[in-house]
């Protein structure tokens, strides 16, 4: 069978968050072949499907904004749980 997937995730080390990272990838059969990093701010494609759909989705304005604004979502929800969670332990 076929399998997949996507994960996204927003990575920082530091506690003012100033180095936080939205990434996002698009994962068939356990290979990314597509990955939205925020650092890098556009799709890059790793396989020749993956390539396809990076040039495409990087053309679409709408899309590229919705990707880039995840990283202030990432950075709302790790000030939230700095606030209830890791500044109480």
């Amino acid at each position: 069978g076929y399998f997949y997937s996507r994960w996204n995730k927003c990575i920082h080390s530091s506690h003012d968050l100033s180095d936080i990272v939205f990434i996002d990838n698009y994962i068939f059969n356990k290979d990314v072949f597509i990955q939205f990093n925020s650092t890098v701010g556009e799709f890059v494609g790793y396989t020749e499907l993956g390539v396809f759909n990076a040039r495409k989705w990087n053309s679409d304005s709408g899309r590229l904004q919705s990707e880039r604004a995840q990283v202030d979502i990432c950075k709302h929800n790790a000030e939230a749980y700095q606030r209830v969670v890791a500044d109480k332990s």
